[in-house]
């Protein structure tokens, strides 16, 4: 026979209740607390988190070394080959930790590897630097991922939040890591690696000293590791930038942040008229533009003259820049109503890709006529440095607005974001791969050829890019233009590494110049920059 379970005494009772009152049937409960702010920025936990494995380190610290010792000198071959090294570490990663290829993980990679090889073959610092930063941008987008905008934009630099990460990941990965094999098998690879590295010296040695020719062929295929005390902080420095940057991508690669599934609120849809009137008079003000310009620009010089006054170059110079804020504006306004615009009957999602639309057609008549402003001043004055990249830039905002267009036409825009940035990523590799230092000397050389004259402070603050250009000039003007760019090539012969093509041609036309003594003054050469 069982007995009965013991019942516990009661507890004393609540705060606030009497002895021998009844429980309170609604106990007390915390609020919850509220949302916190930016609370959509915060994206998921990864899919996947694979441990940092003994080649991935390994691959992060050759990568680290490769930096150290190549890129002390100059960028060039170099960048593309740490740039290699990084991306093995990263596929690394991604296998281990179950990933697979995708079409558009192909596409952005080679897009990077594209920019990477902009310091191989041309000298310009601008161009250099926005391939190095857009090419890091895609080596992360390609990694994380994503769709929406939310998950494109963030994903672009969402390396610089995996740096410290990664080295977490890293330590973690190799606590408690021990050699397979034991000792047995580590001593003889230090042994043979050991007599290697000494057979190489003896023998490299020995063969510098009997050939000269070798000596040049060793001395520009081995990276120099030959240290000073006071370069050491700066290997250092390049060192852990190569370790840090590759652990980054490896650790994005093993379990990328999934920025589309943030959650971003949709805009409250505003009334019709709240939303269509400004929209209508701002759409009128466009199409006024447009039909000016038609009378002005159009009908040629002669009409310009007649209708302002203005030469064609004082034109442009006139109304280019306000043109371009325009241009930016109605981008941000574009994107602002498409988020508040009324959305709730079919009625109003006709009227908002109307009004839209029409205003991304108009504004590519500001874009045309930005072109044809700035132009008309290249055709006057001929071509700078700054004027050849607000020229890419404009085309590359008519392509936006085209692209804009064809989503409302096509009533789908999922496509819309990576096709935006792969404009964009693309229009950065034409501009670093084709040479804007080398495409600026050609246009004021040729126009030169057309018109026999030349504005050489166009030429001043060029690279040695557009040395080949130049060469064709006669006489005077080719000395006094080759040595307003003769001063940007190195003393010394770098290794090839560290030496773009554009060097080594430059090196072949410098070698001998014409003298520049008074050449300068001869033709009447005054330097100062214009835009």
């Amino acid at each position: 026979m069982s007995t009965p379970a013991a019942v516990p005494p009661p507890g004393p009772p609540a705060w606030g209740q009497a002895p021998g009152a009844p429980a309170n049937p609604w106990p007390y409960q915390a609020p919850t607390p509220s949302p916190q702010p930016f609370q959509w920025l915060r994206a998921g936990d990864p899919d996947r988190k694979a441990p940092a494995t003994r080649k991935v380190v390994g691959a992060a610290v050759l990568a680290g070394l490769l930096t150290s010792w190549t890129l002390d000198d100059a960028l060039g071959v170099n960048l593309l080959l740490c740039g290699l090294v990084a991306a093995v570490g990263a596929g690394i990663a991604a296998r281990a930790a179950g990933r697979s290829i995708r079409p558009w993980t192909v596409v952005w990679s080679v897009l990077a590897l594209a920019l990477l090889a902009v310091p191989a073959l041309h000298e310009a610092d601008w161009a250099v630097v926005l391939s190095g930063a857009c090419a890091l941008g895609l080596a992360s987008l390609a990694l994380h991922g994503g769709k929406r905008w939310t998950g494109v934009l963030l994903a672009l630099p969402g390396l610089v939040w995996q740096l410290v990460p990664g080295l977490l990941w890293a330590r973690t990965g190799l606590r408690g890591f021990r050699i397979p094999g034991g000792r047995g098998r580590v001593v003889p690879v230090v042994k043979a690696v050991v007599v290697a590295a000494l057979l190489l010296t003896v023998f490299g040695w020995l063969f510098v000293s009997a050939d000269a020719a070798m000596a040049d062929l060793l001395e520009s295929l081995v990276p120099s590791i030959e240290l000073e005390p006071g370069d050491l902080p700066q290997h250092l420095f390049l060192f852990c930038l190569g370790l840090v940057v590759t652990l980054g991508f490896a650790h994005i690669a093993a379990g990328p942040r999934r920025w589309d599934r943030t959650a971003v609120k949709p805009g409250r849809a505003r009334g019709r008229l709240e939303w269509a009137l400004p929209l209508a008079a701002l759409n009128l003000l466009f199409g006024a533009f447009a039909v000016v310009q038609a009378v002005v620009v159009l009908g040629g010089r002669d009409s310009i003259m007649a209708n302002t006054g203005m030469s064609r170059s004082e034109y442009a110079r006139q109304g280019f820049w306000q043109l371009m804020v325009i241009t930016v504006l109605t981008l941000a306004v574009v994107a602002v109503a498409q988020r508040w615009a009324p959305r709730s009957t079919d009625s109003d999602r006709r009227l908002a890709r109307l009004l839209l639309g029409a205003l991304c057609v108009l504004t590519l008549v500001v874009v045309a006529s930005a072109l044809g402003r700035m132009w008309y001043y290249v055709d006057a004055s001929g071509l700078t440095q700054l004027r050849l990249w607000v020229l890419v830039v404009e085309i590359w905002f008519g392509v936006v607005f085209l692209l804009v267009i064809v989503a409302g036409a096509l009533r789908s825009s999922a496509w819309l974001p990576r096709a935006v940035v792969l404009s964009a990523m693309a229009t950065a590799a034409v501009y670093g791969l084709m040479g804007p230092d080398a495409m600026v000397a050609e246009q004021n050389v040729a126009r030169f050829e057309r018109t026999s004259r030349i504005d050489l402070r166009n030429i001043v603050g060029l690279s040695v890019d557009a040395v080949p250009a130049l060469d064709r000039l006669p006489g005077d003007q080719r000395a006094c233009a080759l040595s307003l760019v003769a001063g940007n090539l190195p003393d010394h012969v770098r290794p090839w590494y560290a030496t773009s093509l554009a060097e080594s041609r430059a090196r072949d036309v410098l070698a001998d110049p014409a003298s520049a003594i008074g050449a300068c003054d001869r033709i009447g050469f005054s330097s100062g920059y214009r835009y």
